[in-house]
């Protein structure tokens, strides 16, 4: 694999840089890592870079807005 940028990976790299950087996001627990599978599917699906995710998510996050409701995740899943 040559890099992280869409251009670079076919889609089933881009599922692994995304499946490796995550750790287990099949987990059968609400608001552990599901949403953040969710976040990343665009660029699985080569429509944003990951740098447009993360800074879209860091731009949410620092003003406060559009953040999902995490509920407490059972110490045995996490």
């Amino acid at each position: 694999m040559a890099g992280y940028l869409i251009a670079e990976t076919t889609r089933e790299e881009r599922e692994k840089i995304v499946a490796e950087s995550l750790g287990n996001i099949e987990a059968n627990c609400d608001g552990c890592m599901a949403g953040l599978a969710e976040m990343y599917q665009e660029y699985i699906d080569g429509k944003k870079e990951l740098r447009q995710i993360n800074m879209e998510f860091n731009a949410r996050y620092v003003k406060g807005e559009d953040m999902p409701v995490r509920s407490r995740c059972p110490e045995s899943f996490c």
